[in-house]
């Protein structure tokens, strides 16, 4: 039996009434779905990035990760075009001063790591050892030479090679570089007065450079008779070869998860989590601490997003951090954060 035209167009009109109904939930969720963005420090970028899949997975929010060097990260968290931004080097006051002061940061530690002094010597496969000072002249200029007294000293029956020593270091403004000055510095006084601790520092010789993490691994492995510093994540991955280096203690210790843990042990979080020290008093003497910077407003439509992440990556995100070598937050230190979280991180 055939449909009059009246009938027809009530028929027509119900079934896109109804399917606009159907439709309208799915349209509101797209249009609620939030996108956060991220740029910094490449020294935790494998870490983050492993962070970001499992989140997604879990919550379905999307989140984008630039590793551009804490530098870049810190000024596009000065200028807002970042959700957050990451750091290995704890920011100053002048940095901080620089960020919108309406809407001001909170700083997150997200996890603990080691710097490797990784190499690519000839007929040096593995078991190099440098002390402190060795490796503050190496990296201040002062030897220049694989086979120099101050290496050999340390490594008896190695057979070093009689050629220079190409130093590889970061072309970015970098928290790594931050970290392994910072420690080299709190070691070596020759390295201190001609180096100094900074994010960019100004080198004695004329190394080769190169942007990343990645990118010193790189240039370390593609390079015979290269020396450069990388985080032991990226270390690791590339199957770097890299030296035991002599702690306050006097032990030569390889980096590892377990001698990063014990080097981070006594550190004392301030009420802001800045963290400043070098030389830890045992462990592997190569070490620190990696931030997220977070703004203490957001638009509304963002705010609750924010506040997952940085939960998640405080809670199910610690459990990854063992997983590819890197130093979990302590837990107090966590609930801490936690508080100031929930007490100071509000919508605009």
């Amino acid at each position: 039996m055939g449909l009059n035209a009246t009938t027809a167009r009530r028929a027509f009109t119900v079934s896109v009434v109804t399917l606009a109904v159907s439709v309208t939930p799915l349209f509101a969720a797209i249009a609620q779905a939030v996108t956060l963005n991220g740029a910094g420090a490449t020294f935790p970028q494998p870490l983050y990035e492993r962070y970001i899949r499992e989140f997604k997975s879990k919550t379905g929010t999307t989140v984008n990760y630039q590793g551009i060097g804490s530098g870049g990260g810190i000024k596009q968290f000065q200028a807002g075009s970042v959700d957050f931004g990451a750091s290995d080097s704890a920011i100053t006051d002048e940095q901080m001063d620089k960020v919108d002061r309406n809407r001001g940061t909170l700083m997150v530690p997200t996890a603990g790591g080691a710097v490797a002094v990784a190499y690519n010597a000839p007929g040096v496969a593995t078991g190099l050892k440098l002390s402190q000072a060795a490796v503050g002249e190496i990296f201040g200029g002062k030897i220049t030479k694989w086979n120099d007294p101050a290496i050999a000293k340390n490594n008896p029956g190695v057979n070093l090679p009689n050629q220079a020593i190409k130093l590889v270091v970061r072309a970015d403004s970098s928290g790594t570089t931050f970290v392994f000055t910072n420690a080299v510095s709190a070691a070596s006084p020759f390295f201190r007065g001609k180096i100094g601790v900074s994010n960019a520092p100004k080198w004695a010789a004329n190394p080769l450079t190169a942007k990343g993490n990645p990118g010193v691994a790189a240039s370390v492995l593609q390079t015979p008779g290269s020396m450069g510093y990388v985080e032991l994540a990226t270390a690791k991955s590339n199957n770097m070869t890299y030296a035991a280096v002599q702690n306050k203690k006097g032990e030569f210790v390889t980096p590892s998860l377990e001698s990063t843990n014990e080097a981070l042990a006594n550190i004392k979080f301030p009420a802001n989590f800045r963290v400043f020290e070098g030389n830890p008093a045992s462990g592997y003497p190569i070490v620190g601490m990696t931030w997220m910077l977070v703004y203490k407003k957001y638009e509304a439509e963002k705010l609750p997003a924010v506040k997952d992440w940085i939960k998640w990556v405080l809670s199910d995100g610690q459990k990854i951090n063992p997983t590819l070598d890197y130093a979990k937050v302590p837990e107090p230190v966590i609930q801490r954060v936690l508080q100031q979280l929930e007490a100071t991180v509000k919508a605009q």
